[in-house]
């Protein structure tokens, strides 16, 4: 009966690359509970059994292996099919009483493999929202900084009149960094008047010449790094075109470039960008001669609860927005440092080809 039953379970799309121990997890545990009930000859109900308490939660572990809700169902009912087709083979009838108990049992663990799928979607969605949130929150802070610098700047330039060129050009990265922020706030009222279930991170990808968009970001920090006469410094090739979401990979490199400032208040920060021949991905990289990370800290820097230095609070959530975003491209991000010698974080973007395969 197993064999009969497995076959056709396998046939579910989400079940058809489970191992066996992975797609039987459940079942002997709840053949074992058909088999109680009618040596017990239960007369109770259905709800009467729910009222009285509940067994395990079958199916749990087909919730993380990524069935759907439809999947789930039709699970039990090819069980309840099998042991059918195996009663009537060997002559034993399941009408009456039999077929009452048998019900009762798949029925129930039926309905407790919905609650607890309902429950767990849900939970999900809620902790991705508040993830999703949790980042566009921090991502805020890095133009605020730049808006509120920018802003303390050209009060500056005014009172000693300075150069009309250079107040314009603080005026226009004011002017960017604003709408980028008018952009993020938009994108939070969105998620949190937006009541659909949907989950993970939704990319919009093209083809874009990368130069310019760290050109932009870099003028856009000026005023964060010149406080600390950091140097920003952009060796991106003006000809490479990387194929991502641009608004997710500027904030991968926001992130990247103004930990970089906080750990180099005097130094450079390089931004560089190849294309790797043999395997057709582009790499970046963004290195800095600052204070570095001990080892210790070096393993944990992706944390999302990870503080971002050892003398400030809060959630060190810049270097998680790094690693998600990064791995939401299908790429993979890694980080070297040395203490008094330096950081280099590392990521890579795959070829259009390889994202569409």
């Amino acid at each position: 009966m197993l064999g009969k039953w497995r076959q056709q379970v396998k046939q579910l799309p989400s079940a058809r690359n489970l191992d066996l121990p992975a797609l039987n997890d459940h079942i002997p545990d709840l053949l074992d509970e058909i088999a109680a009930a009618l040596q017990s000859r239960s007369r109770e109900t259905i709800p009467e059994a729910l009222v009285e308490g509940s067994p395990p939660a079958h199916g749990l572990q087909r919730l993380q292996e990524g069935f759907d809700i439809e999947e789930v169902v039709a699970e039990y009912n090819i069980l309840r099919g099998c042991i059918h087709d195996l009663a009537e083979q060997n002559g034993i009838s399941l009408q009456g009483e039999p077929f009452h108990v048998m019900n009762r049992v798949l029925d129930q663990a039926i309905g407790l493999a919905l609650q607890t799928y309902a429950t767990e979607k849900a939970l999900e969605v809620q902790r991705r929202r508040e993830e999703y949130l949790a980042f566009v929150a921090h991502d805020l802070r890095t133009p605020l900084n730049a808006v509120s610098l920018a802003a303390k700047i050209l009060e500056v330039t005014f009172k000693e009149r300075l150069e009309r060129r250079e107040t314009a050009q603080m005026l226009k990265s004011l002017g960017r960094n604003i709408q980028h922020l008018q952009k993020l706030v938009e994108k939070i009222i969105e998620e949190n008047s937006n009541l659909r279930t949907e989950t993970g991170i939704k990319l919009e990808r093209r083809e874009f010449d990368l130069w310019p968009l760290v050109q932009a970001l870099i003028q856009d920090l000026h005023p964060v790094a010149g406080t600390g006469s950091t140097q920003l410094v952009n060796k991106v090739p003006h000809h490479l075109v990387v194929y991502a979401d641009a608004s997710l990979l500027r904030r991968v490199f926001q992130n990247l470039i103004a930990n970089a400032i906080k750990f180099t208040p005097r130094g450079k920060v390089l931004i560089e960008a190849r294309q790797l021949s043999e395997e057709g991905v582009v790499e970046c990289r963004v290195s800095d001669n600052g204070a570095g990370f001990p080892p210790e800290r070096l393993e944990r820097v992706f944390d999302e609860l990870e503080n971002d230095s050892p003398n400030e609070g809060g959630l060190g959530l810049g270097l998680a927005i790094v690693k998600t975003f990064v791995e939401a491209h299908h790429g993979k991000v890694t980080v070297e440092s040395k203490q008094g010698v330096g950081t280099t974080f590392q990521f890579t973007l795959p070829r259009e080809a390889d994202v569409n395969q």
